[in-house]
This record gives C-alpha cells, structure tokens and sequence, in this order.
C-alpha cells in the first residue's frame, strides 16, 4: 500500500493499493467519466436507482453522474490556501458525534439542482484538515450494507486504518514519519 499526495499542500492523500497503477482516486473519477462503465454499472442496478431515485433512463443517470463527479473534483481538489477539506469530509456514521482516531469520512455533492447525488469518496481523518482518500462509491441505496460495491468500499476503509495503526500512524506527524522513513 502507497500513499500519493494529491495536493501540494499535502492536506490530500490517496492510497495506491499493491499491484494498483494509479491510487484510488484517479481510479473512481475514471469510472465516473466513463460511459461504457457508467452504462454497464446503471442496468445492473437499475432496481436501486428507479427505487430510491425514482430514475429509469440509465442515459439521464450517465449524465447526471459525469456532471456531479466534475463538480465533486472541482471541489475536491480545490487547492487554494483557503480551502478546507473539513467543510467537505463527514463522519461516515451520521449518529458519530465526537472525533475518534484515524475516523471514517465520506464525502459528497451538496446542493444538487436535481436529486441528492449518489457519488461517494470515502477517506481516513488524519487530523483535522488532513485526509487520505481510500476508495469511493456510486451508492445508490439508503446504508452501504446494502449492495456488494459498498461493502467493498466499507472493507477498504476498514483495511486502510488498520494498516495505519499497524505503522503506529495516528495523526499527520506519525504519517509524516512515515512517509520519511520510506524515502
């Protein structure tokens, strides 16, 4: 498992996992931009986007994914001195109240002219302001235990936070020693 600075500021990381050519986050906004995918994913859940979106044209799906996923990196990958990924990351658990080490976060699209965005990129909180992205979701279902996709994405979370404790990283410093002893 590697981890590629995404912004120079160093407030983003990705994880590239073993055998992977890119990190998980090139990855998700390939798939997220491409139609054959977006087609292929769509039929085979065309139940859960007709059910819980009340949408039945994959095509209007494909479209309103490619747009959401362009706004969400724009979002994502704002780099000015000013932004701050804590307005953009959440706890994965909405009842979760309280920081917790190396917490589980998700981020998504607010503010949708249409239907509340499906999009999902899931990240480890290193600190506050400090985040590495562990893979993401088109989620299209009230709870991620719900559909296979998901789970994955909760298994990968789980996978890369018990890799970090298994460094002894707990927070941006650890990490940073981390990174050091590697090069």
């Amino acid at each position: 498992m590697k981890f590629d600075r995404i912004t120079d500021n160093g407030n983003l990381w990705a994880v590239r996992y073993d055998n992977c050519l890119d990190n998980v986050l090139d990855t998700i906004l390939d798939q997220w931009n491409d139609v054959a995918w977006l087609r292929a994913f769509f039929k085979e859940n065309i139940v859960d986007l007709a059910s819980y979106f009340k949408i039945t044209d994959v095509n209007q799906a494909i479209y309103d994914t490619i747009e959401d996923s362009e706004r969400l990196q724009c979002l994502i990958m704002d780099i000015s001195p000013a932004a701050n990924l804590d307005e953009i990351f959440r706890p994965l658990e909405n009842s979760r109240t309280s920081e917790i080490i190396l917490g589980k976060e998700k981020a998504r699209l607010k503010n949708t002219h249409r239907h509340s965005s499906w999009l999902r990129i899931y990240a480890i909180k290193l600190d506050p302001g400090i985040y590495v992205i562990t893979g993401g979701a088109i989620k299209l279902t009230r709870t991620m235990q719900e559909r296979e996709h998901t789970l994955v994405e909760l298994a990968r979370m789980e996978k890369v936070r018990n890799y970090l404790l298994n460094q002894d990283i707990i927070d941006l410093d650890s990490f940073n020693d981390y990174l050091k002893e590697l090069s």
